[in-house]
């Protein structure tokens, strides 16, 4: 199972704290833990909202807001990739994460939907173009 492990922005994340050196060599070690374990396939910090932008779409209509946004609990800070047995192995590997925040923080964890949970929406052909696609990434 793939799941997406969400680091929440805080106040500080937004106004662009960068994080300490002890901060970045605990999350260095625990990122190189996930990686030998196999279970990280990507990982990355992100910039605060102020430096992106949101695009809106109402019917046929394209509108884009510039950041920053208000609403710091709902903004992401940060994120991996995992691929683990179950939702309980990436709770239990999210437990053993160095609190990625100066103060209190949230991460959020999402299941990645695989072809199957489409059922029969998602058409031979559909799975055959998604193999496609998946292979050309790889290959980039």
């Amino acid at each position: 199972m793939r799941f997406m492990v969400i680091v929440k922005a805080t106040p500080e994340s937004e106004a662009g704290e960068m994080p300490s050196e002890e901060l970045l060599a605990a999350m260095g070690q625990y990122n190189e833990e996930l990686v030998k374990a196999g279970v990280m396939q990507a990982g990355e910090g992100l910039h605060p909202s102020s430096r992106g932008a949101r695009v809106r779409f109402s019917g046929s209509q394209r509108s884009v807001v510039d950041g920053p946004f208000a609403e710091t609990k709902e903004l992401i800070a940060g994120f991996w990739l995992w691929e683990v047995a179950s939702l309980a192995e990436c709770i239990d590997w999210v437990k053993r994460c160095p609190n990625p925040m100066p103060g209190d923080s949230e991460i959020e964890i999402r299941q990645i939907f695989a072809a199957e949970d489409f059922g029969e929406a998602f058409t031979p052909e559909l799975r055959e173009q998604e193999e496609r696609l998946r292979a050309q990434m790889n290959k980039n």
